[in-house]
């Protein structure tokens, strides 16, 4: 299935494996959904300097195809990783968090493609004027960090179709090939599944993390953290008790626990164990290269009943 997308990364198929921190921040994953034709990403966000030169080695050495690295630009280590993805001349860059205009020509001049994520109108026409080749949209049902307007995937990728003339990624709330079909529908050109991949043996979280996401429901994520930047996780101790604070006690309460406590140590009560609505989709383990033949196969299933309607 060709698309502007695929045309443009070089891929199969037009399926994406979001960043999500510590369980895309290894090489398995990412050289697994490659292989397989789609776009592995690779989480650098957490990563040590001298961790990301190592995982990137290991990336090239495993697959021959397209792969991507998300960099938050507004982290403390931002620019490192920058150069350090500049100096392994990475393909494609599926940058968040931050202007990406400074940092386009050089890796441009390397050949590289610049994905910028987006969870509104306004920055994806900002993301447009500065120059990106495509955007990936996120919208409210996304694990880890969805828009704070908590907008919906189908009503925010119709939108940012309609306002801008970029090739979209769209982002949220999509576990099979049926969802991929609907916002293909609406006009994206490859879509995006985090939650979906976090239930593989390559994901690199702990077994408690992958077994809570079996576990959940749709209805079973909410959002915790500062209005202006908010995260999705799965409902646990963690969320009741923050839920229940006075508004002045929150931020303390929310310093106190974190994503490595749930995605290292197996704590899912008192760790974020981020995760998108799309987890009540989720009810089984596979290996990544089997979850992309799944979805490639309902997608043209999907297709093919849209057509006999």
């Amino acid at each position: 299935m060709k698309t502007r997308i695929t045309e443009l990364l070089g891929i199969e198929h037009p399926i994406f494996q979001a960043a999500m921190s510590w369980a895309s921040s290894n090489a398995p994953l990412v050289i697994a959904v490659s292989n397989a034709g789609g776009m592995g990403v690779l989480g650098a966000g957490p990563l040590r300097p001298e961790d990301f030169k190592k995982i990137l080695v290991e990336i090239q050495k495993g697959t021959k195809k397209p792969f991507g690295v998300n960099i938050p630009l507004n982290g403390t280590r931002a620019k490192e990783l920058l150069d350090i993805a500049f100096e392994h001349r990475i393909p494609v860059m599926v940058a968040s968090q931050g202007g990406p205009r400074e940092q386009m020509p050089r890796f441009r001049s390397i050949g590289a493609k610049w994905l910028h994520v987006v969870a509104s109108v306004e920055h994806a026409k900002k993301a447009e004027a500065a120059g990106v080749d495509a955007l990936v949209v996120d919208g409210a049902e996304a694990g880890g960090h969805p828009p704070p307007s908590q907008v919906g995937t189908i009503v925010l990728v119709r939108r940012v179709v309609r306002a801008t003339n970029l090739p979209v990624v769209a982002s949220g709330g999509v576990a099979d090939g049926a969802g991929i079909a609907a916002l293909l529908a609406l006009g994206a050109e490859a879509v995006q599944l985090g939650t979906r991949f976090i239930a593989t043996p390559e994901a690199s979280v702990h077994e408690n993390y992958k077994r809570a996401v079996l576990a959940a429901d749709v209805h079973d994520t909410c959002l915790v953290g500062p209005a202006a930047l908010p995260i999705r996780q799965l409902k646990n101790a963690f969320t009741r008790k923050f839920q229940a604070a006075p508004a002045p006690e929150r931020e303390a309460l929310f310093k106190e626990s974190s994503l490595k406590k749930a995605a290292l140590e197996g704590d899912v009560e008192w760790g974020k164990v981020e995760a998108g609505q799309s987890a009540g989709l989720v009810d089984d383990i596979l290996p990544a290269a089997e979850i992309m033949q799944r979805l490639v196969k309902e997608l043209e299933q999907a297709r093919k009943r849209l057509a006999s309607l």
